[in-house]
């Protein structure tokens, strides 16, 4: 292991809540500085782009890490079935309270007034009184007339649109699949780039969530699945959903849609809680810094948004168009590590989480010795703890505790240690030698000396385990600096 190359970025200046940024036109040239200011997982959204620049960006990651000796994580973000306007007759429209506009078969519209999309089933799966939501629900349209080729809605709430834009229909039961065929393929890709992570849009049911894990199966992927909350379906079998998934995404762009945008912040908690209850990562996502596009400065009440989210118990937050078309990508990672780190620092004294509901892949003794391992740590006041760990599990674990002890998780497997890029609180370092306790501890010593987190008569408290049995972890010791 090259210690002089992972002394950079230092764990210290970092915050514990994990930065997802999505790669795009205004980044793809800045991975560097962006993993320096504080990435830690990198979004490649399926939706925008073509094949050969995912591949780059992909590739560019993967070269980026392994000369800066920085595991980072790769998100492949599947478009799944999202509903678009197509071209408007004319662009934008002003679409003003009262007026009636006609959804159409066709493939163009003829006049102004005719809106065309790429869902073809839409006429004959809405109903008269049903809601058609356009623009991220700045617009709203009332069905008032069906037949069988075209819808007549008013519009109840005007606004600007503009072709291809969104268009949700809260409470309408589609017929179309969570995992298209584009969803399909691109999976298939994005097995065979190795991603860490891959993302299901518009989950409705777990079922569809294990169509996904068969595929990805299929085609010998550890990838982590991740389940993205957008629809009312999905709150409604939240529990489900999250024991279905290996992360969730608080997506809220769409479930502000989806669903009634009061009630979008209680059921931000609700994923939450839920995903505590059953140790599953959690990311929340949308607008979180949403003026920092145009602007080298945030919102107030976007700094209260992300302080939220950590103190609500996010796992990490997600930077969209911020980072992908944004002005200040650099600068806006920045900013996020900041607020993150300035609202951590009041958490020090909330008492840790003791136990999830479910520890689902994790022996019951594993369990055990990582939440004493915790409070062995907290009563001799030690600097580290270090978790050895395979599958990545025993630090999912660790991480659910959301304690404030420093902690390295060590790994002979790349992917796992990628993956720990997600984890709350988890410092991936690879390079260590795992199968000698003594190599080990000298390894972990000469790096927190380098990162300026140990010095002589501070403790160490490693969770590995002993060779006499298949209990998985189950061996908690203690190494204290000696010079």
């Amino acid at each position: 292991m090259n210690l002089a190359k992972t002394s950079n970025p230092v764990p210290s200046k970092r915050a514990r809540t994990k930065i997802v940024a999505t790669v795009g036109p205004a980044s793809v040239d800045k991975l560097q500085e962006l993993l320096l200011a504080g990435v830690d997982v990198f979004r490649v959204n399926m939706a925008h782009g073509t094949r050969e620049q995912h591949q780059t960006i992909v590739d560019s990651i993967r070269s980026l890490s392994k000369s800066l000796d920085i595991p980072v994580g790769i998100l492949i973000d599947l478009a799944g079935p999202k509903i678009r306007l197509g071209e408007l007759f004319a662009d934008p429209i002003d679409c003003v309270v009262g007026t009636h506009y006609t959804f159409t078969t066709a493939d163009e519209a003829t006049c102004a007034t005719e809106l065309t999309t790429n869902y073809a089933p839409l006429i004959e799966e809405l109903s008269v009184d049903d809601s058609v939501m356009l623009a991220d629900g700045t617009v709203e349209m009332k069905v008032i007339e069906e037949s069988e080729t075209t819808v007549t809605c008013r519009v109840v709430e005007g606004g600007i649109l503009r072709s291809r834009q969104g268009v949700n229909l809260p409470g309408v039961n589609l017929s179309v699949p969570a995992l298209t065929v584009q969803d399909r393929d691109n999976a298939v890709w994005a097995t065979s780039v190795d991603a860490d992570f891959i993302s299901l849009s518009f989950v409705r049911a777990p079922l569809e969530l294990l169509e996904l894990k068969a595929l990805l199966e299929e085609q010998g992927s550890q990838a982590m699945v991740i389940a993205k909350v957008e629809k009312r379906e999905a709150m409604q079998r939240l529990d489900e959903i999250v024991l279905a998934s290996d992360a969730v995404m608080v997506a809220r762009g769409d479930l502000g849609v989806e669903i009634d945008v009061a009630e979008t912040p209680i059921a931000q908690k609700r994923i939450i809680q839920k995903c505590h209850d059953y140790s599953r990562p959690v990311i929340v996502a949308t607008q979180m810094l949403d003026s920092m596009q145009h602007s080298t400065r945030p919102t107030r009440a976007e700094v209260t948004d992300v302080a939220n989210a950590i103190l609500d118990g996010a796992d990490a937050c997600m930077l969209s168009g911020e980072t992908a078309i944004g002005t200040y990508p650099v600068e806006t990672v920045r900013m996020m590590n900041r607020i993150m780190l300035n609202t951590e620092a009041t958490l020090h004294d909330r008492k840790p989480i003791t136990k999830a509901l479910l520890e689902e892949g994790v022996q019951p003794v594993t369990s055990a010795i990582v939440y004493g391992a915790a409070r062995v740590a907290e009563q001799l006041g030690a600097k580290l703890v270090v978790v050895a760990t395979r599958t990545g599990n025993t630090a999912r674990i660790k991480a659910n505790q959301k304690d404030f002890i420093p902690t390295v998780g060590v790994s002979r497997d790349e992917k796992t240690l990628r993956q720990l890029c997600l984890y709350w609180g988890i410092i991936p370092l690879g390079g260590m030698p795992i199968g000698d306790g003594q190599e080990l501890r000298n390894a972990v010593e000469q790096w927190g000396k380098q990162q300026g987190l140990l010095i002589r008569g501070d403790s160490i408290v490693f969770v590995t385990s002993s060779t006499f049995g298949p209990l998985g972890h189950d061996m908690v010791f203690v190494h204290e600096i000696e010079d």
